[in-house]
């Protein structure tokens, strides 16, 4: 699979990056839409929250706890909020799962 994302994990594209382990990389959304704005994506390649196997529960885990961690580390200690589209009606436009962190502003519901 060969995404944006991946592209990004390589080093082939550059990005913002603000947290790399073994499983995760996280950077800085290239379009903010907070002022604390950044995705944390995994490094083994899921297309879809659908495709999600029941071996990679501990990613997943490990996603929002990277996410979690990131937001408060930046300033969000009031607050944030977290995004992961699946699929085409879900709003989803990067078949690599990943997760938005935004944060540093009031959001609303429904989120559009």
């Amino acid at each position: 699979m060969d995404t944006l994302f991946t592209k990004i994990i390589n080093r082939e594209i550059p990005a913002k990056i603000i947290y790399e382990d073994d499983q995760v990389l996280a950077f800085h959304d290239i379009a903010p839409q907070a002022p604390v704005h950044f995705l944390v994506v995994p490094k083994k390649p899921v297309r879809t929250l659908n495709d999600l196997t029941e071996d990679d529960k501990a990613l997943a885990g490990h996603i929002l706890f990277t996410a979690q961690r990131l937001a408060l580390e930046l300033g969000c200690e009031e607050g944030f909020r977290v995004v992961m589209n699946c699929n085409e009606l879900g709003g989803q436009t990067v078949y690599h799962i990943h997760m938005h962190v935004l944060g540093q502003r009031q959001m609303h519901w429904p989120p559009g």
